[in-house]
């Protein structure tokens, strides 16, 4: 699996006696669309957190870009987890280009490329508001553009369209 994006071998995660991953062996390669689908408690959030090393297997291995998934090529990774945060009382401009700042972009790239993004999801009139006066639909599509904004070489997405309307869903 050297020449994959991401390399699971024989992975196990047990939370006390529940098993939720269970000998998982897959490999996604350059330029693949990879999805995991199953019931809820199937481990696919389990899956996708310890391929972020958010959380640790209890045996097997996951490389990422070939090896062991370090700080700086986190920063080659956009991840949109399904319980999303955003901070509320910062205006979207703002919020988005501090996002940006802290995947390593400086910040006159992090606003042009949120302004280019907010334009591209059809919203440039948000960008001065308050993250607490958008929308469901929007505060989705604003996390999204936050995942994209450093242009990352890998995109992990847990439950991407929750809560989006049909059209919302082709915008992203």
């Amino acid at each position: 699996m050297a020449d994959s994006v991401i390399g699971v071998e024989h992975v196990y995660k047990s939370y006390g006696t529940f098993r939720a991953v269970s000998d998982l062996t897959f490999e996604v390669k350059r330029g693949e669309i990879f999805a995991m689908l199953g019931p809820n408690g199937a481990g696919k959030s389990t899956t996708m957190r310890m391929i972020l090393d958010i959380i640790k297997p209890d045996s097997g291995s996951i490389t990422v870009f070939g090896q062991p998934l370090t700080d700086k090529a986190k920063d080659r990774i956009g991840y949109l987890p399904e319980d999303r945060g955003l901070y509320r009382n910062v205006r979207v401009l703002e919020m988005m280009t501090y996002l940006g700042r802290l995947k390593g972009m400086s910040t006159q790239d992090a606003k042009a490329r949120a302004l280019e993004l907010l334009n591209h999801l059809e919203m440039p009139e948000v960008a001065k508001k308050k993250v607490s006066e958008l929308s469901k639909g929007m505060h989705q599509k604003i996390q999204f553009a936050v995942t994209v904004i450093h242009r990352p070489e890998l995109i992990i997405v847990d439950e991407p369209f929750s809560g989006l309307d049909p059209l919302n869903t082709r915008v992203l």
